[in-house]
């Protein structure tokens, strides 16, 4: 059964590791984040962008899947599908889907505005008990075409999202999606030391954790990210192993060309990043 992040994000916050939210594009991403999940016995949330939801066919097909596949592998560790980066039409969809978690990402939008839309979304997520994560700040790099230069939030429009109720604040503090490029200045811990400060134990999140060094994970961590958002690094792994398997002709030997063969080493490779976040992150062992 799919579960609200707030509990595991609390339990995050107070045991001061982050369970990461690895977004899924389709069956095998979907299938190796799950199992990798229940292998290293974390809590997990499954990201899905409005993009990947639309390639999918729809919110709708997406939940239906996570639920189905959750029973038929027997999943026990807690596992929460969230909508990543969405409009408010978005997030009514989601709702009405069977999601258990959305993000509004109102950032674009002025304070006023984010706040009033926040607000609503708040009230119907807790009549349905769902968990909801609200940003302020933009953060860097593309998503689905929504492009953010990567500015540091400001604290106190931090606090005012975060007063209104909301379970999980994404706040940037120079992060981006995608590869970070050779000349990317670094978290600033100074921005995200003083909204922690502000907003106490909200748990509070990390986009564009492909790419950011461990030092910098494990900082951020201490801060009050209870939740770190990894995409861009599975896409690459997948691209990467599914190359070398093309590459090496395995798909011309006897029926390697069969899509089970074919895409078996990508979702291994995703399972291995998995792993590898888990454990940096801490958050192995934490559903036992």
């Amino acid at each position: 059964m799919l579960v609200s992040a707030k509990e595991m994000l609390d339990k995050a916050v107070a045991g001061h590791y982050a369970v990461g939210q690895f977004n899924i594009n389709n069956l095998e991403w979907t299938k190796s984040v799950l199992l990798t999940a229940e292998e290293l016995k974390s809590p997990v949330i499954l990201g899905v962008s409005e993009g990947a939801g639309k390639y999918m066919t729809g919110f709708k097909t997406v939940a239906a899947m996570v639920k189905a596949m959750m029973e038929e592998l027997n999943i026990t560790v807690p596992v929460a599908l969230h909508l990543d980066h969405g409009t408010y039409e978005g997030c009514k969809k989601c709702i009405d889907a069977g999601f258990s978690s959305i993000m509004f990402d109102g950032s674009k939008y002025p304070i006023e505005e984010n706040v009033a839309k926040t607000k609503e979304l708040i009230a119907i997520c807790r009549e349905k008990g769902m968990s909801i994560e609200a940003e302020v700040g933009s953060i860097g790099g593309e998503e689905d075409g929504v492009i953010g230069k990567g500015e540091c939030a400001d604290p106190n429009e931090c606090k005012m999202i975060a007063d209104l109720g909301v379970d999980m604040l994404a706040a940037g503090i120079g992060n981006i999606h995608g590869k970070y490029p050779a000349n990317w200045e670094g978290l600033s811990f100074e921005t995200l030391d003083a909204i922690q400060k502000l907003t106490g134990d909200m748990p509070l999140v990390l986009h564009g954790g492909t790419g950011i060094p461990e030092d910098m994970i494990k900082k951020a961590i201490s801060l009050g990210v209870a939740k770190i958002n990894v995409n861009t690094e599975c896409q690459l792994s997948f691209a990467d192993a599914t190359r070398k398997y093309i590459e090496a002709g395995k798909d011309l030997e006897g029926k390697g060309y069969d899509p089970r063969k074919l895409l078996k080493p990508g979702a291994e490779a995703i399972q291995a990043t998995v792993k590898e976040k888990m454990e940096l992150f801490g958050s192995v062992g934490k559903a036992e």
